[in-house]
């Protein structure tokens, strides 16, 4: 799978775009590193990242909790998260993602169906899908 040195790009949702991508430039990824289902990259901000910085950084830190209380309150910002921005594609945005953010690196899986309750794309995903492990 030729993923590496592909750019995805991070971008607010734009309502006035029916939340297709259009949004606010919150930063990209130059893939460096595929190891199926995750991909990841070197992340560079873009002028948007301060305003979703506090959020990623809360969601990684529940995602290394190893408890129960942390992966609900995980739960719950990973839909804040999919409720602020989308992940884009060369090919264009896609269906269900998740995504890690620290400093200047990006690791992230992916599916071109939604995920369902247990993390998993449905039988027509593709690229991957899962826990928030990684």
């Amino acid at each position: 799978m030729g993923f590496e040195g592909e750019t995805w790009y991070v971008r607010g949702l734009d309502p006035r775009h029916g939340g297709g991508g259009g949004g606010a430039d919150i930063g990209e990824i130059l893939i460096d590193e595929a190891d199926f289902p995750w991909l990841s990259g070197r992340f560079r901000a873009g002028p948007a990242f301060g305003a979703v910085e506090d959020l990623f950084a809360r969601e990684l830190a529940l995602a290394e909790g190893d408890d129960a209380a942390h992966w609900s309150r995980w739960e719950a910002i990973q839909a804040e998260i999919e409720r602020t921005v989308r992940l884009i594609s060369p090919d264009g945005p896609v269906a269900a993602f998740l995504l890690h953010i620290r400093g200047d690196r990006a690791w992230f899986r992916w599916s071109d169906a939604p995920f369902d309750d247990e993390g998993d794309a449905g039988d027509e995903g593709a690229g991957g899908a899962g826990g928030a492990g990684g």
